[in-house]
């Protein structure tokens, strides 16, 4: 899981957070083995921008994965996921391990399930 988190804290760098100044990194680990990293990107009109948690799962979707394993978030205070990150790692991962990593190298394990108790999800649409 190293090479997983040390890439989140890389694609942090690659932030774009000219309003919040709070920069975000994400990777996530492909069942194939891949690691697919993401970081957030700020919009003048708030509610456009996106996650880095998103941007990492929609990029790995758009690369052809469908299957993943874990997920790992890098930011300078060790902040969780937003609700909405949270739902689509439901939708898209299930139950997996996450990662939150601080700038100081403080990591808190979790899991999906954890952090979205109850989840709504396809099975509740039937």
């Amino acid at each position: 899981m190293k090479k997983l988190i040390t890439h989140a804290h890389t694609m942090r760098k690659r932030s774009h957070a000219p309003y919040s100044n709070y920069t975000v990194g994400a990777a996530v680990l492909t069942a194939d083995g891949d690691i697919i990293g993401g970081c957030n990107v700020e919009s003048s009109s708030y509610g456009l921008t996106c996650c880095a948690e998103r941007v990492a799962l929609y990029r790995a979707v758009a690369e052809g994965h469908s299957s993943f394993k874990a997920l790992a978030v890098a930011t300078e205070n060790g902040g969780s996921l937003c609700g909405a990150c949270r739902q689509v790692v439901w939708d898209l991962c299930g139950d997996i391990p996450i990662f939150i990593a601080d700038k100081k190298g403080k990591i808190e394990k979790t899991s999906s399930a954890k952090l979205l108790p109850e989840a709504f999800d396809q099975n509740k649409l039937k």
